[in-house]
């Protein structure tokens, strides 16, 4: 397999799930050009991982041919071509991408539901490698290793939606326990939509308000404990190694939990505020929080 090209949108925690396939890829042809079009600053985590060598942003008009009737454009159909392997996670509904492929004699094309149907997510977009013969030994893929600081947490008190979110009087509540009781320091990691919840918990910490990818991974990787929703911080702070706190609700944690040892999950119903904040307490307290 010298070329192999991956079509997988979403956003951060969509492609952290699919890093999982990726390795398997990697491992397998480790001489082979592996690009992606997607996600591209996600995908940058791939390309720092060693994953992938090149990624193309899916904003690019010239992917959306791939869904017209009309012929491909000859320069886009001559690149496509060069690829012995499409392995395809993009919406397909009408089977149009189905039908480009393959493109040459010899070109395998694979593809999955842009939706994982069974858990964990990333077990998902292993399931097609499956006919190249490879399975995944793990559906977890570290990004980095923590080399933490003792009194140091991160919290991300947002996600993509505001019903994956824990009531934010509860997060101002925890955060004066962490700090006041437990004289705790706190990382808060906001993002674009997460304007009043950094500003509300602004006293309590550094901040961190959309940091760059890279920076971020940095901040992660010098905590020592996460706490946080179903999001895609939530994905790579478990890629980084960290032991995380994560609070669900009306989102499936079998299907969207980082699958990895050191994550545990408290769901309380399908609603973020039947989580009492003695819940999360009582979570962190095995934890060897800072002490007064």
């Amino acid at each position: 397999m010298r070329k192999i090209l991956v079509l997988r949108g979403g956003a951060l925690g969509d492609f952290i799930v699919t890093l999982p396939a990726l390795a398997l890829l990697r491992t397998r042809w480790p001489a082979a050009r592996i690009e992606l079009v997607g996600n591209f600053t996600a995908a940058a985590l791939a390309v720092d991982a060693g994953l992938i060598d090149h990624v193309h942003s899916q904003h690019d008009a010239r992917w959306s041919t791939l869904y017209a009737s009309a012929p491909l454009p000859s320069d886009l159909s001559a690149e496509l071509t060069q690829f012995d392997l499409v392995i395809n996670f993009w919406p397909d509904p009408d089977g149009d991408l189905a039908r480009r492929f393959p493109l040459q004699a010899g070109q395998t094309y694979l593809s999955a539901s842009a939706l994982p149907a069974s858990p964990p997510a990333a077990a998902h977009y292993c399931a097609p490698l499956s006919a190249l013969g490879l399975y995944a030994p793990s559906f977890h893929f570290s990004l980095a290793t923590a080399r933490p600081d003792a009194r140091l947490i991160a919290i991300h008190p947002g996600s993509g939606s505001a019903k994956k979110n824990w009531p934010l009087t509860r997060w101002l509540d925890l955060c004066h326990w962490l700090t006041h009781e437990h004289r705790a320091e706190l990382l808060i990691i906001t993002g674009e939509a997460d304007t009043a919840a950094a500003s509300a918990l602004s006293a309590f910490g550094t901040a961190a308000h959309r940091l760059p990818l890279r920076d971020l991974i940095t901040r992660l990787c010098h905590c020592r404990l996460f706490v946080g929703h179903d999001s895609g911080i939530s994905h790579l702070a478990a890629a980084c190694g960290l032991p995380s706190i994560l609070l669900f609700g009306p989102t499936d944690p079998a299907m969207w939990s980082p699958p990895a040892p050191q994550v545990r999950v408290i769901q309380h119903g399908p609603t973020l505020d039947e989580i009492p904040l003695s819940a999360v307490k009582s979570a962190l307290l095995p934890e060897p929080l800072a002490s007064a």
